[in-house]
């Protein structure tokens, strides 16, 4: 096959993995707590001969989390909490424990406090936040500890992801906690979510830019195609 060929193929393959991503975001644009993502391009370069030509391809396995905070909507839920500024909560999950900033959770039958899914909340030093059934009122202050009729509990976990580059995402809203650190300050809103960080109209602005650019590649490999097509009938009259 034409280099020309090898070359373009690694884009259109860069080229569908970021559709994808973008197609991910727009899905999610209301999702609470979802972190916008996008594809990181590489060029990779290899040498043909010893003359010094190069052939060079694109590269697009690497992903990148967008970290900026999505607003935060007031819903007075107990336990409804958004957090302002950075940091994660921590869930513990079948798989490990996982960072997430979608902060809506509710108590169990054994007062548990869990996600959506079922997985604990985790305080400060990574144990499963409990609260007595009981209870007739709870509260959360801005730095995370959790009251119970005015005696305090736990404090709710706040954790500092690695770099972006690095994490991991693990599906829907939550992410690899391999590194995290908990992050001394933060301020944590009872009865609010933070909503999608993801803006739908750049969003769709990008996915018409990528359809564009698959379809001028689709072109050259068909131009590429008919070119080499061409050729061979020549050398075989």
């Amino acid at each position: 096959m034409d280099n020309a060929i090898y070359a373009s193929l690694t884009r259109q393959s860069g080229l569908m993995r970021e559709m994808r991503a973008v197609a991910n975001n727009v899905a999610n644009a209301d999702t609470t707590g979802f972190r916008r993502e996008g594809v990181v391009f590489s060029e990779h370069m290899t040498s043909l001969d010893h003359a010094g030509e190069t052939l060079s391809m694109a590269n697009a396995r690497g992903r990148d989390v967008d970290l900026r905070p999505g607003s935060l909507s007031g819903t007075g839920g107990t336990w409804d909490l958004g957090l302002e500024g950075d940091g994660f909560f921590m869930v513990a999950t079948p798989q490990g424990n996982r960072l997430t900033r979608a902060g809506s959770f509710t108590p169990s039958a054994e007062g548990q406090v869990v996600n959506g899914d079922g997985h604990p909340l985790l305080d400060d030093g990574q144990a499963p936040i409990i609260v007595p059934p009981g209870a007739r009122s709870v509260s959360v202050a801005p730095d995370g500890t959790v009251a119970a009729d005015g005696l305090p509990l736990a404090r709710v976990g706040i954790f500092a992801p690695g770099q972006s580059q690095d994490m991991r995402h693990f599906g829907g809203t939550l992410f690899g906690a391999d590194g995290a650190q908990p992050l001394p300050r933060a301020t944590v809103r009872q009865g609010f979510l933070e909503g999608s960080n993801v803006d739908p109209v750049l969003e769709i602005a990008r996915m018409v830019e990528v359809q564009r650019a698959y379809e001028l590649g689709q072109s050259f490999l068909d131009a590429e195609d008919q070119r080499i097509r061409a050729a061979i009938t020549s050398l075989t009259r």
